[in-house]
């Protein structure tokens, strides 16, 4: 069977575990190319909008790299170095590391993160490509009943 030519009733056969897992790795592998070209990573995407306080920071103070770890749980993979990923950044000059090890976005790191934003449309475009906002919307409240239904944990 190919999905492409799947009756309904063979699609809902389908081990939602197995179709869910593909779907992440494929999306994940596909925003991380894109932002490699791009020319940085997704954690470290993700620690410039932990530490400003125009994204999710809510107080812009500084962090270490425990507490962004912690902040991080929900969507950080286990091969994401978040050391490493921030010592680049350091690098760039888009981080600042004071004395105490917090980390904090400076100013070209505030204007780095607010420029990749204009990005995210056509990346959200590509992977949306096909699918219009209504099956979009089922699927995410499929996936969150069964995420209810097997006792996980919604943000």
């Amino acid at each position: 069977m190919t999905v492409q030519h799947a009756t309904d009733a063979e699609l809902a056969a389908q081990p939602v575990g197995y179709i869910s897992g593909l779907a992440y790795e494929a999306v994940i592998s596909f925003i991380r190319a894109q932002q490699a070209e791009l020319g940085y990573t997704q954690p470290q995407y993700w620690l410039l909008r932990n530490l400003s306080v125009n994204d999710i920071s809510p107080d812009g103070h500084g962090m270490t790299i425990p507490e962004l770890q912690q902040a991080m749980s929900a969507y950080i993979r286990p091969e994401d170095d978040l050391k490493a990923e921030a010592d680049a950044l350091v690098e760039r000059g888009w981080l600042t590391r004071d004395a105490d090890g917090r980390l904090w976005i400076t100013e070209a790191g505030e204007e780095f993160r607010a420029g990749v934003k204009q990005h995210i449309p056509a990346i959200r475009g590509r992977i949306h490509e096909g699918i219009d906002d209504a099956d979009y919307a089922t699927t995410v409240r499929v996936l969150t009943q069964m995420i209810r239904n097997t006792g996980g944990t919604l943000p």
